[in-house]
């Protein structure tokens, strides 16, 4: 299940291939000796939660094996951000809210970022369920408390639930409501879910486990308190960081909590280590760069490739008062790339997707604008074992068969889809666009006398690419130059740059032909989330499917997928996944880089031993204080 959390996530300075990590596991299969027991028949245990049962932390674990559990506290993480905000509540479904509001908020269980699928209490203590996963109950932590000073009960819980299934995203509401069927406090800390006998049991428990909690008392005291709308009144939580200032569209700070209730359990033991979050807010990319060069904040993670060859020259990198480093990541890339709208009738037709598509030259992309530094994707799971290769075989193709004539046959018989290939010494390759030409003309849109492409009722292919002002220079000519490609075919196509809060509207509203977009996640696992960004049932409204992909095939893999019951198979299926998301086509995929990009003060620190799915700047890095010092000695910090 895609977490309420995800549309709130304001990406600072975003890098290319970030892994959106699906929640969701499902019906469990073995009980490890990792910590789940079952305590009686039927009835299962455990101060964790995952999919297999496998936990890699027992019971009485003392930290999480990547953090430093002795990183020094203080100090302050200082970060940018592009555009605009209007509000400083995360869930709102209007306006633009401001940068990492959701640091304010535990949820019951907490992930890790080293495994996939394991979830380790929190604000619960312990859960118990029965195996069939019809219900779960939270015993929860009666020393947790609200900011506020008040406690964190079963009661918050429940009324949190309930906000989010009735003012929250459309999508993640319908989901939700459909697979819960009852949240009630059985006392003070013990809060019971049930869950719809007819859905599948995936991405139960981690989904009402994971949703954010809020103070009751505090909506209730003010009636026109509401999720969904936009406000600058915080709403009470019990996270690690509160709001402590902010000047719109400049700047908001966090200030960490010195009296946070779960400092010290082990889920947290080396985290959360700065005593401020401070967010420089610029207009643009550019004016983002020069305040890091000025050192108006101190840490940036860099999504320019042009910027990154080119302008870390400054002085205070030569006189390695900043550091310039690449932290590999592990994790499948962020499948982005041009966004077709399906909903849109000039595009219903693959063909002229697939046509449009070749004016999209990577190659020369990569040599002119991105210094060599991008690798080509076609898959949606690029370089993991669940990348699909040439034609299915072994237990995908025994998976595929088994769903029977939705499967068309080409899926089995035709090699899996793949970006197509173009030269990189002029923009326009004009082997693919004479290809494009034919596959248009064939579809039904010749070139008219006025050399665009018009249908039988005198239609012109229109292709309108709306971008915000504040994306990335290099990100922004990408764009053009695709346009560019697309007019030299006839098509009416047009790039339009429109301020952030606009753009964020746009997007919501699907108002578009085609989008650059890296709303659609990769997946190491089954679960709901799945469904929200690539299932028929939401495909109308859901912000994480910003194409609006409706496919029986789509469908009925994820529907099977949440029906395996071993890793093997769980795997095969989501091969099979992937080979169908590339056959139904609705994204042309741009490139990726394998790494990390980031420059920093040099008194920033992170674990020697780095977790495989994240950075971990906000929190698992500290601050070391002699090099701070040094610093503010050297008159390098403001």
């Amino acid at each position: 299940m895609q977490s309420p959390r995800a549309e709130a996530r304001v990406t600072v300075a975003p890098r290319t291939g970030t892994l959106m990590r699906l929640m969701g596991m499902g019906i469990g299969a073995l009980i490890l000796a990792a910590g789940m027991a079952k305590a009686e028949e039927g009835i299962i245990k455990s101060h964790g939660y995952s999919y297999f049962g496998n936990l890699d932390y027992p019971a009485d674990f003392k930290h999480l094996d990547y953090v430093n559990p002795d990183a020094p506290k203080g100090g302050e993480m200082a970060l940018a951000a592009s555009g605009t905000f209007d509000n400083l509540n995360p869930y709102t479904v209007k306006g633009r809210s401001g940068a990492l509001t959701t640091l304010q908020y535990d949820s019951l269980i907490d992930s890790t970022v080293n495994e996939v699928g394991q979830y380790y209490g929190l604000l619960a203590e312990s859960l118990e369920y029965d195996e069939g996963r019809n219900w779960v109950i939270f015993h929860m932590r009666p020393e947790a408390t609200f900011w506020d000073g008040t406690p964190v009960t079963a009661e918050d819980v429940v009324y949190s639930h309930t906000l989010f299934i009735t003012q929250g995203l459309p999508s993640y509401a319908q989901a939700v409501s459909h697979m819960v069927t009852g949240a009630e406090a059985l006392d003070d800390h013990t809060v019971k879910f049930t869950f719809n006998p007819d859905v599948s049991r995936r991405s139960l428990i981690e989904t009402v486990g994971n949703t954010p909690v809020f103070s009751k008392a505090w909506f209730e005291a003010d009636e026109s308190r509401r999720l969904d709308e936009p406000r600058y009144e915080v709403a009470v939580g019990s996270g690690p960081y509160k709001l402590d200032s902010y000047d719109v569209n400049r700047r908001i700070v966090y200030k960490r909590r010195d009296d946070y209730w779960a400092k010290d359990l082990p889920i947290n033991v080396g985290r959360h280590n700065y005593d401020t979050i401070r967010i420089e807010y610029f207009a643009d990319q550019t004016a983002s760069f020069e305040g890091f060069k000025a050192g108006e904040y101190t840490f940036r993670i860099e999504s320019d490739a042009k910027v990154w060859a080119t302008s870390y020259d400054f002085p205070k990198l030569s006189e390695g008062l900043v550091v310039k480093e690449e932290i590999a990541d592990q994790s499948a890339p962020s499948p982005s790339g041009f966004v077709f709208n399906l909903g849109k009738p000039q595009l219903a037709d693959k063909s002229v997707r697939e046509a449009l598509a070749l004016a999209f030259n990577f190659e020369w992309v990569n040599e002119s604008l991105l210094f060599g530094l991008s690798t080509q994707r076609s898959s949606f799971v690029e370089g993991t074992h669940l990348e699909a290769k040439d034609v299915p075989k072994d237990g995908e193709l025994t998976f595929l068969n088994g769903l029977g004539d939705v499967v068309p046959s080409e899926v089995l018989t035709t090699p899996v889809s793949a970006s197509h290939t173009s030269k990189s010494e002029r923009l326009r390759d004009r082997r693919n666009l004479r290809k494009a030409a034919k596959m248009l003309d064939a579809a039904g849109w010749p070139v008219g006398e006025d050399k665009l492409r018009r249908n039988a009722a005198g239609e012109t292919l229109k292709i309108e690419i709306p971008y915000a002002t504040s994306i990335p220079e290099t990100t922004a000519t990408m764009i053009e130059t695709y346009v560019q490609n697309l007019q030299a075919l006839g098509v009416d196509a047009k790039a339009e740059k429109v301020d952030p809060s606009q753009f964020t509207l746009r997007q919501r509203e699907r108002d578009y032909d085609m989008v650059y977009s890296a709303r659609y996640g990769s997946f190491l696992s089954t679960g709901g989330g799945l469904t929200q960004m690539y299932g028929s049932k939401e495909a109308a409204f859901s912000l994480f499917n910003p194409a609006g992909l409706a496919s029986p095939l789509v469908d009925a893999i994820i529907e099977a997928s949440f029906e395996t019951t071993n890793q093997a198979d769980q795997d095969a299926a989501l091969m099979a996944l992937d080979r169908a998301l590339r056959y139904e086509f609705f994204v042309v995929p741009d490139g990726y880089v394998p790494n990390y990009w980031v420059s920093y003060f040099d008194m920033y620190e992170h674990p020697e031993n780095m977790p495989k799915f994240a950075l971990g700047w906000l929190d698992l890095w500290w601050v070391n204080p002699e090099k701070e010092v040094e610093l503010k000695a050297k008159g390098a910090l403001r």
